[in-house]
């Protein structure tokens, strides 16, 4: 709060004179310091640069592998059988398009999204970029700005930070000249100035905003399940790959350069190599659609995130409704009078340079009367409901008001409240016009007021809140409206919209959180909630197993946003709200929620599928390592007879079935569903072409050659692939038929054109063999869709 001298002369816009000491820099000083580097170089929001993207793509672990294979390859076998190094060029080239694609998206989001702080230089208010910003710069702050570096209180009026973000403090902390300003921290109340005195790496925020605005494929569940699954693999590859290495070079005594291939032939297929480009490309599509609607994912991981979110807790100013209203109505009581109440209203207006939304409204209703000056100030604070002021009137008089809500500004028996409950019923936002018979700066000013006029304002529904809100409800998200406004208000706006359920004042809530956690479960509209309560109930409905969505535009949802599983701030909210965000709708659409939900949830449902695809060739091809060396044969298959399978059964399939429509809700736990599907499949599979070889091998005994006992498991192996393919589609649509048909044909095709026969080394031989190969293929794919129907009955959940 801040007493101002009636006789001064006032900048119609700020309450407070400015000193001359704090008009900021001059050019040359700001240049000045330029040039000596005493900038705020941070690091801008921003993705992985063109060379990190290429390093993390290139140097996989699965890639050295892959590439020390190829290069032997190239030595010593045909072209043909090389053939899986190209893959693997092309898959990597792909991935590294599609992340810098990504790339440039959410750093063209970023630039729209970025915060522009006010500065003074040579006297005058500028907005510049963060990185702009020099040493010794003054810098204005308001409602809902963040500090974004380290400095000094030079100006205060009724100036109050939080920094709970730096200190877990959750009081405000009232800020007057002199005191430290530490970046990171936002202005919850009131406005004023510091004077930057740490800057660039020096300062706090430049951790923050790189720890917080980077765009990562990590820290999430799937990422961590892939990596998981990729640590066993390699376990596994090492003594199996060692055993077959033995048994082809040593033990079966062939030509070198053969024994090279067919052992190749049996270490390559065992690297799952196009699961994590899968994921990447999958996630960085996901940005590139989701940044076509204006949404700025700040941390990947979000649109997974929000794929697994089950509640969804909506700011209703802001979100619901527009963030502008309209008064439409003056109730004066006790007989006021209205040109005096008008007058009032119109100085309370102006003295306030940053008005939240309310007073914008009453701005615009109400002209600032000639010769009102205002003494002293209280701005608008969430966790007390209202602002005040105090004035030097025309005549001479004084007088001090109060702004607010007329639930926390009056006592419950006064006859005001009835009218106002019935206008909060028809969904329109009241505000009590009160004299105060106390001083502002007194902690109880709020005390014996004396009603004086309500004011009706009409808060603008977004066409499109009511859709979002039938979207989550159908995709069973249950939607919490939390706002600290009037309860009974809140749930005449909810009920406009189609938002059934209880209607709660979060002032009755219970503070222990299993209570307040039942009690929230029960409920869907709750009002007169305190930023710090907001909090509460996202930590109490985490308690429940909930994955929590918050959606907010207001410093009062900064602490709500950060707890929340996923933040999501409106593009124009306040600094504060965008910063601790996860994804920024810089539309202000609400209706682009849906969107990312189902962009999340296609993500997460397509990788789980086609991992079930990968890993399937892993486990079959482990195991027939190890059977390999446990027979002591020969291994069945040359590299480009599984480089023909994994293209058709796996390969193209994946990339088109990653991308396809999903609307399922993400589940957790993704190696254990994963694998529970993977392991039984490869061993099917395995098992299935080992028999389909062995009887080959004895069928086709003289013969002298390993190309029809290999073509015939081959027969075996890809048609138990194609119906894992089958399952891993559905349910159909007429595209998943055409591709699952359509990498059929191909196979075809292999098998009849001659010098396709001749470059893949297929060829059938004979009736008996080819046939019972598709016999024993059909028996395992029987045996195989009975399993995993008992696994869907088994784990369904």
């Amino acid at each position: 709060m801040t007493h101002i001298d009636a006789g001064a002369e006032l900048d119609p816009v700020h309450p407070v004179p400015l000193p001359v000491s704090v008009h900021g820099l001059s050019t040359a000083e700001v240049a000045e310091r330029t040039a000596r580097g005493e900038v705020n170089d941070v690091p801008v929001r921003s993705s992985r640069s063109l060379p990190e993207i290429v390093r993390a793509n290139v140097f996989t672990r699965f890639n050295a592998i892959i590439g020390v294979l190829w290069l032997i390859m190239l030595f010593v076998a045909p072209f043909q059988d090389s053939l899986f190094g190209y893959v693997i060029l092309a898959n990597t080239g792909i991935g590294i398009v599609q992340e810098w694609r990504a790339k440039k998206t959410l750093d063209s989001l970023a630039v729209i999204g970025e915060a522009k702080p006010t500065v003074r230089r040579d006297g005058a208010a500028t907005a510049v970029s963060t990185s702009a910003i020099v040493l010794d710069d003054v810098i204005e702050i308001g409602p809902g700005d963040k500090a974004v570096v380290d400095g000094v209180c030079v100006e205060a009026d009724g100036l109050e930070i939080d920094e709970s973000l730096l200190t877990g403090e959750a009081d405000p902390v009232v800020k007057r000249p002199g005191d430290p300003v530490m970046s990171g921290s936002f202005v919850v109340a009131g406005g004023g100035a510091f004077r930057a005195t740490k800057v660039g790496r020096a300062a706090y925020a430049a951790q923050l905003a790189e720890e917080a605005s980077r765009f990562t494929l990590v820290h999430s569940e799937l990422r961590t399940g892939i990596s998981t699954i990729l640590k066993y693999v390699t376990w596994m590859m090492i003594p199996t790959a060692i055993g077959l290495i033995i048994s082809q070079l040593v033990v079966k005594q062939h030509a070198f350069k053969d024994s090279v291939a067919r052992t190749v032939g049996g270490i390559v297929p065992m690297v799952p190599e196009g699961l994590v480009l899968l994921t990447s490309v999958a996630f960085a599509i996901g940005v590139i659609r989701l940044g076509r609607k204006q949404c700025l994912v700040q941390e990947l991981p979000a649109i997974e995130g929000l794929a697994r979110v089950d509640t969804v807790c909506l700011d209703k100013t802001g979100t619901l409704t527009e963030g502008g209203m309209d008064v439409t109505d003056l109730r004066l009581l006790d007989g006021a009078d209205e040109p005096y109440v008008r007058a009032v209203l119109g100085a309370l207006g102006e003295s306030d340079p940053r008005p939240n939304a309310s007073l914008k409204a009453v701005v615009d209703a109400y002209p600032a009367p000639d010769g009102w000056r205002c003494t002293e100030s209280l701005p608008f604070s969430s966790a007390r409901k209202y602002s005040g002021a105090g004035f030097s009137e025309s005549d001479g008089d004084t007088s001090t008001w109060l702004l607010g809500a007329p639930d926390v500004l009056l006592a419950d028996d006064d006859p005001a409240l009835t009218e106002t409950g019935r206008l909060n019923e028809q969904g329109l936002r009241v505000l009590l016009l009160a004299r105060a018979v106390r001083d502002l700066d007194d902690p109880e000013v709020a005390r014996g007021v004396r009603p004086t006029a309500l004011v009706v304002l009409e808060q603008r529904l977004r066409p499109d809140a009511a859709d979002t809100l039938r979207y989550f409800a159908d995709q069973d998200v249950h939607a919490k409206v939390i706002s600290g406004d009037n309860a009974v208000s809140v749930g005449a706006v909810a009920g406009k919209l189609g938002l059934s359920g209880t209607t709660v004042d979060a002032r009755h809530l219970p503070a222990e959180r299993g209570e307040m956690a039942a009690a929230l479960d029960e409920g869907t509209v709750f009002g007169r909630v305190t930023p710090q309560q907001k909090r509460d109930m996202v930590g109490a409905l985490q308690s429940r197993g909930h994955t929590v969505a918050m959606t907010g535009d207001g410093v009062n949802d900064v602490l709500a946003l950060k707890d929340a599983d996923i933040g999501v701030s409106m593009g124009s909210g306040s600094e504060a709200t965008r910063a601790v965000a996860q994804i920024v709708l810089l539309d202000n659409s609400f209706a682009t929620l849906p969107s990312v939900v189902a962009e999340g949830r296609r993500v997460i449902g397509n990788i789980t599928r086609v991992a079930t695809l990968f890993l399937v060739k892993t486990v079959y091809s482990v195991l027939l390592a190890i059977l390999v060396v446990c027979w002591q044969v020969e291994y069945p298959f040359l590299p480009r007879h599984l480089t023909l399978l994994s293209t058709l059964t796996i390969g193209v399939p994946a990339f088109f079935l990653a991308l396809a429509p999903n609307k399922e809700r993400a589940k957790p736990h993704f190696v254990r569903r994963v694998m529970r599907y993977s392991i039984p499949g490869g061993v099917i599979a395995g098992v299935a072409t080992f028999v389909t070889y062995l009887i080959a091998r004895h069928h086709y005994t003289g013969s002298g050659s390993l190309g029809a006992e290999t073509s015939a498991a081959t027969l075996t192996l890809f048609l138990i692939s194609m119906w894992v393919l089958a399952i891993i589609a559905r349910p159909y649509t007429w595209w998943k038929v055409v591709l699952v048909a359509s990498m059929g044909a191909a196979f075809v095709v292999v098998l009849i054109v001659p010098w396709l026969q001749h470059f893949f080394a297929l060829k059938l031989v004979g009736v008996t063999m080819p046939w019972l190969a598709v016999a024993i293929a059909a028996v395992a794919a029987v045996v195989l869709e009975v399993l995993w129907r008992g696994i869907d009955r088994r784990f369904a959940v």
